[in-house]
């Protein structure tokens, strides 16, 4: 048996953009081990650095996602609309940065016009077909998204119907969802 502390698990956070919207949504649900600790935490967040709406959805550690969400609207403060060119300053502060390489998360962004995931790698990526999914149940909701994106189905339902597949199949995601969306 293992002595180490089981760590934080799980979470599920899907961005979908299709009809002029973007949609992240994200589960509530927060697990220590085999444990639920919270069933209604907020992941997703509308951050709105000088006027500039952007939507953030997060998966990994609290405390590390909100550091990197605080970075994030500092560096869109630096470089008003140009969420491309501070999603990849965050990147790559998270990259050489001592402290920063330390963080434990990942992050889903969008104004309404871009989609991206950043990584603790460096990494700032537009998802193809305009679905990006993070987290423990990610590749469910992934997987179910891209599934739906040729039907009539509008971003917001398709992000919904996604997560509930993924919460069925996932054990640390779960259907209490913060939706928020941004046009453009």
């Amino acid at each position: 048996m293992s002595n180490e502390f089981p760590g934080w698990h799980g979470t599920t956070i899907i961005g979908v953009k299709k009809g002029g919207k973007v949609v992240i949504a994200g589960d509530g649900q927060v697990s220590l081990g085999q444990t639920v600790i919270k069933g209604s935490a907020r992941k997703v967040r509308r951050i709105s650095p000088g006027g500039y709406d952007v939507v953030a959805g997060f998966a990994g550690s609290t405390a590390d996602a909100f550091t990197l969400l605080e970075r994030l609207e500092a560096k869109l403060e630096a470089t008003p609309g140009q969420l491309q060119r501070a999603s990849v300053e965050l990147a790559k502060d998270w990259r050489t940065d001592k402290y920063l390489q330390k963080l434990e998360a990942m992050l889903i962004v969008t104004d309404g016009n871009e989609l991206y995931v950043i990584t603790g790698a460096g990494d700032v990526l537009e998802p193809e077909h305009s679905v990006a999914a993070i987290g423990s149940g990610g590749n469910y909701a992934l997987a179910a998204a891209r599934g739906m994106m040729d039907s009539d189905r509008d971003a917001e339902e398709i992000a919904r119907a996604a997560m509930a597949i993924a919460a069925d199949i996932c054990v640390y995601t779960n259907g209490n969802l913060t939706v928020e969306s941004i046009s453009k």
